[in-house]
């Protein structure tokens, strides 16, 4: 019979998504995939550390377009461009809805969200006690 710890802290082998050796590179893909972003010109691309304070994936990178188009046409090159480092999403969705697209590399996600669907999930407030990682873009256009 489980206990009130158990229903706490549940077993982590129910809740967490089996990993591969962890890629130590996973910082550098998410940097390649926020410059990616920034190529398309993605509005706004911040990321959070999320190892301190969760398991679902050591990173978010979060960024935003002002359309549809957009929102697909950053997600594309952010694909594109792991891919040419032979890196492919575990998981894809929001493709074809084009409001919020998620790529998981199990490592890191990345959220490519239309910038008005940014605004009502507001996951930076959400993930807030996670902290940025500077992504080496402060010069970028």
């Amino acid at each position: 019979m489980p206990t009130g710890a158990d229903r706490i802290h549940p077993d982590p082998a129910l809740t967490s998504r089996h990993r591969a050796t962890p890629r130590p590179e996973a910082h550098g893909l998410l940097l390649a995939a926020a410059a990616a972003a920034v190529g398309k010109k993605a509005i706004d691309p911040i990321a959070l550390d999320l190892r301190s304070v969760a398991g679902v994936a050591d990173y978010f990178l979060i960024c935003s377009g002002s359309s549809e188009v957009q929102v697909k046409a950053i997600a594309e090159a952010i694909e594109e461009e792991l891919g040419g480092q032979s890196v492919r999403p575990w998981h894809v969705e929001g493709m074809e809805g084009r409001r919020w697209v998620l790529l998981d590399y199990v490592e890191f996600v990345v959220h490519v969200f239309h910038e008005k669907t940014r605004e009502y999930y507001l996951l930076e407030r959400l993930w807030g006690d996670a902290s940025r990682v500077d992504l080496g873009l402060a010069d970028a256009d």
